[in-house]
């Protein structure tokens, strides 16, 4: 736990929330996918009035602005220009996408209006883009401290596990989630053994099955129910972990589709 005076605050240690507003289909499909991969935690938004607001409330996020939806450029200098100028959200680190490679359009954003993250052109191959769009996330320290993007997920997710005990399937409820394991209930909390290796293991992850196995790490008691956590082992997929993670920035963005009404 960090103490108040450690001059550390939230972001350094959690990362920062990355929102992208009026993102084209090719960056929403593209880019976004491919940066969900890298463990950044991101958020479309579809309305620059609803985003204002929560930006109040996470005034240390970073926010991509394509200038090419919804509005005519010079409408988006004005409302970019107030956001950075309004004392509760000025804070946020502001970049730009668009299909434009304009000069004279980078120049006034980049050494007139001073954005903080970058001027990003996106043409028909996205790979360039993606990676000046790292650098940017990189040198913003988006990540924090954390490795990996975790979700707290409810009761309500449709996130469950079936673990095969004793010849029988137990199942179970995950409590949270992050590519590299689970934490979850059990039906009936059944006493298993810390370092015990879990084989053929199935998650329903909303509509998505996946099979996995891991090391039971540890156990914990809440509210009279006892919480296991596990470890994914080396031989999980990647292309299980690469669900995993879509279905945490799918369940992240329905959490924040909430603030954003």
């Amino acid at each position: 736990m960090v103490g108040m005076n450690s001059g550390v605050n939230s972001c350094e240690i959690e990362g920062k929330k990355v929102f992208f507003l009026m993102p084209s289909a090719t960056t929403e499909h593209s880019v976004i996918e491919e940066l969900v991969q890298q463990e950044y935690e991101l958020y479309v938004a579809r309305d620059k009035d609803s985003i204002r607001r929560v930006l109040r409330k996470y005034p240390d996020s970073i926010l991509f602005v394509d200038i090419n939806e919804r509005m005519p450029e010079k409408d988006w200098e004005l409302w970019i220009r107030a956001l950075m100028k309004a004392p509760d959200t000025a804070r946020v680190s502001v970049g730009i996408i668009t299909a434009n490679n304009d000069d004279a359009l980078r120049q006034k954003y980049l050494n007139t209006i001073k954005i903080t993250s970058g001027y990003t052109v996106l043409k028909f191959g996205t790979e360039k883009s993606i990676r000046q769009i790292m650098e940017i996330l990189h040198a913003a320290k988006a990540k924090g401290r954390r490795k990996f993007v975790r979700a707290i997920v409810g009761p309500d997710a449709s996130a469950t596990v079936n673990i095969p005990i004793d010849g029988t399937f137990v199942k179970g409820r995950i409590r949270d989630i992050s590519a590299v394991g689970i934490a979850f209930t059990l039906d009936g909390s059944p006493e298993l053994t810390k370092n015990t290796l879990l084989k053929d293991i199935q998650m329903v992850l909303q509509t998505t099955r996946v099979k996995v196995e891991g090391i039971l790490f540890g156990s914990r008691v809440e509210k009279k129910e006892t919480v296991y956590v596990m470890l994914f082992s080396q031989r999980v997929a990647p292309e299980v972990r690469s669900k995993i993670r879509s279905y945490i920035q799918l369940y992240l963005q329905g959490r924040m589709d909430e603030e954003l009404k």
